[in-house]
């Protein structure tokens, strides 16, 4: 009877086939233990193999995962793993994740182990919904032509705020210039702010300041719970009138994404996903799972915006924000791209380094760098829409600034620098 083998999941001549999934892995492996050794026992563990040689017979179908290239050392490798399209079931990211990014995390063959990069199959990626809006929610939503940004802000401090301040703030920031009012990662429904009378409050405002600017306003709110409470809350934002809701996709769970997803989908209503949580997974660069596997997920579980950091700027560690911004909008097989969110201890003054590196097809996100503006939320909010209407524009930061008198004191007070 043939029998099981770590070796079995280890052939360096194996080209895969197109549906298979292929990931990247960096891997240092134990000691005592070569890279050959380590990455087939990577891919036995993430597939269909254990510790010991195991028989088979009849009734098995074999879904083992196949190490199939190796570069580097033994002390420092990266490793390509094909997994066979029929060891997942369509569709459903936990399973897939229990695979490529399961137990392999706490395997003692490796010292560390860091999921780099996917290449998804098209069968596996029209098995997920994808995003309904992506980058389109600029025109689609808010009428906007040409290359300027949208913008967003989260009312400071990001919470402890009443829900009458919360909504005043926003209005402010509205008329100021800013698309978007957004909830901080950890605000959804405490006693000094219920989700309710915060959502009623605030869309009540943004009317008022789309009135007052004839331009379109939305708001970011946050719905992160349960599952079955997230979807009532994305029915009370839909019967509200509110285009967006927004998940903490990373703490909430992948599963409860894609059932947010289809909710939203019955409303017709955008998703913005935080990604608070990220760098427990993504930080160490030699262990976890990176930021741009993370997006990759983001986009197949249907966001519609995902925060991907300010690309070296602002107060906040990020990897390759460029890189992973260009796949999010990237062709994938002609499913919807995703916008990205530029956030983190951005101030107007940062504006045309943040777009040179990024692009215009993007959020910008500021929040200390609007209220704290010395002149208020308001002006706050003006400068930074006058710093990107003038990068659009193609102007300097300084000849912009000579137009707007907040923009101007902007600068005055954070300069063009980086705060830490």
């Amino acid at each position: 009877m043939a029998g099981i083998t770590y070796e079995d999941f280890l052939d360096l001549s194996y080209e895969p086939d197109e549906s298979d999934l292929v990931c990247t892995f960096r891997i240092a492996p134990a000691e005592g233990m070569d890279a050959e050794a380590a990455a087939s026992r990577v891919a036995s563990e993430s597939s269909n193999g254990t510790w010991a040689a195991l028989p088979t017979g009849e009734g098995f179908t074999d879904m083992g995962a196949t190490a199939f290239a190796i570069r580097g050392d033994d002390d420092d490798a990266e490793v390509d793993v094909a997994y066979p399209a029929g060891l997942f079931e369509p569709g459903n990211m936990p399973q897939i994740l229990s695979c490529i990014a399961g137990n392999i995390m706490g395997m003692k063959a490796v010292d560390t182990i860091r999921l780099l990069d996917c290449e998804w199959p098209e069968a596996t990626v029209e098995a997920f919904a994808g995003a309904q809006f992506g980058s389109s929610v600029r025109e689609e939503i808010f009428g906007i032509e040409g290359d300027r940004p949208i913008l967003a802000t989260v009312p400071k401090p990001k919470v402890g705020l009443s829900t009458e301040r919360h909504a005043e703030v926003g209005y402010e920031a509205w008329v100021g210039g800013v698309d978007l009012l957004k909830d901080d990662e950890n605000l959804t429904d405490q006693s000094f702010n219920p989700y309710h009378d915060r959502l009623v409050e605030s869309l009540s405002l943004r009317d008022d300041a789309e009135d007052e600017t004839g331009e379109t306003k939305s708001y970011l709110i946050n719905v992160t719970a349960d599952t079955n409470t997230m979807l009532e809350r994305v029915d009370l934002a839909a019967e509200e009138g509110c285009e967006y809701v927004m998940v903490d996709v990373i703490t909430t769970g992948w599963g409860a994404v894609q059932t947010v997803r289809e909710r939203c989908e019955d409303h017709g209503i955008a998703i913005h996903a935080h990604r608070a949580m990220h760098a427990a997974f993504d930080r160490l660069p030699d262990h976890g799972v990176s930021m741009r596997v993370l997006a990759q997920i983001a986009r197949l579980c249907g966001v519609d915006q995902l925060h991907t950091g300010t690309a070296g700027l602002g107060k906040l560690a990020n990897e390759d924000t460029v890189g992973i911004n260009d796949w999010l909008r990237s062709d994938l097989y002609g499913t919807t791209d995703v916008l990205p969110v530029a956030s983190g201890g951005l101030h107007p003054g940062l504006v045309p380094d943040l777009l040179d590196a990024t692009g215009t097809n993007v959020c910008v996100q500021a929040g200390g760098g609007i209220h704290g503006h010395p002149d208020g939320t308001r002006a706050g909010a003006a400068a930074l829409r006058a710093a990107v209407d003038g990068y659009a524009a193609g102007k300097s930061l300084e000849a912009a600034a000579e137009d707007s008198p907040e923009l101007a004191a902007a600068v005055e007070e954070w300069g063009t620098e980086t705060p830490r």
